[in-house]
């Protein structure tokens, strides 16, 4: 029995009214999401700035009292929903927190675009940084929430060396949902098999350890950078993301994992509901610290 603090039973019993999430019109649950995120409170940074990254539009944000590096974000929504205004709270509190230039990515979604627009935009954004008179010089780390997460370890995949640490909270990774978390009768797990589905191009894609980095050699995780993973209690992904932090650390990959006890997907941006997202901000300065 997953246990819950009182403001994760809140938030699902508030959504136990709400349509599946096939049976939605995904450019309407879009624009509500962003109308939704207009509402926030936002706190003030030194400067937000839109930048064309090598065609692919990305939101900077740079804090007061700012330190060398930079922390490439990358949003999660299961990769069809969310994107930079949505995710503009968080994003300005992570540099806040961090005390790091922020770039948020806004990466081609699908239905319209699937596997492998995603990732492809990552890359495209991860050139342009290598190239930049500025950016191009910082220390660069790579932070991604669920799907976010799964494009953030992709990346690592596909640029390696690039990035000095990793951050993951409850990342999105195994396409073949073999971990004992999806027997959770919650109706998550049909909501999960959705997102990959609207993801992958061809049932092939589901195979291909480039869309669904839980499936990757050995080689090739031996390589990654130092990684902190962030799970929640009352999430279908635990155990897929605890299974995977100890099998980097088999590998000797520097990674530290913590669970938040009572938590559910998705707490990481919504500070004022969850306090525990203000915790896990700060721990991601500390570990982000630790790799200069």
């Amino acid at each position: 029995m997953v246990r819950l603090f009182p403001a994760a039973r809140k938030v699902i019993e508030a959504g136990e009214a709400d349509p599946p999430v096939w049976d939605v019109d995904i450019a309407a649950k879009r624009d509500q999401a962003r109308k939704l995120a207009a509402t926030e409170a936002k706190e003030e940074v030194a400067e937000v700035t839109g930048i064309d990254a090598g065609g692919v539009p990305c939101r900077l944000y740079t804090p007061e009292d700012v330190r060398e590096g930079l922390i490439v974000h990358l949003h999660g929504g299961g990769f069809v929903f969310n994107d930079v205004e949505v995710h503009d709270t968080a994003s300005r509190r992570l540099a806040n927190r961090t005390g790091l230039r922020v770039l948020s990515v806004d990466y081609r979604r699908p239905p319209e675009h699937p596997y492998p627009a995603a990732p492809d935009d990552v890359d495209r954004v991860i050139k342009w940084l290598r190239d930049d008179p500025l950016l191009g010089t910082l220390p660069a780390y790579v932070h991604g929430d669920s799907a976010g997460g799964n494009l953030a370890l992709v990346a690592a995949l596909r640029n390696p060396g690039t990035f000095a640490a990793m951050v993951l909270v409850y990342p999105f990774l195994d396409p073949s949902m073999s971990t004992p978390g999806y027997a959770m009768e919650d109706g998550w797990s049909e909501e999960a098999v959705w997102y990959w589905k609207q993801y992958a191009a061809t049932e092939a894609d589901l195979r291909n350890p480039d869309l669904g980095p839980y499936l990757a050699s050995d080689a090739e995780l031996r390589n990654l950078p130092p990684t902190l993973i962030v799970s929640a209690e009352g999430d279908i992904l635990t155990d897929e993301n605890e299974d995977f932090a100890l099998r980097l650390a088999d590998l000797g990959v520097e990674v530290v994992a913590f669970r938040a006890v009572g938590q559910i997907h998705g707490f990481w941006r919504h500070g004022p509901t969850f306090p525990a997202a203000e915790s896990v901000m700060v721990m991601t300065a500390g570990f982000l610290r630790r790799w200069p």
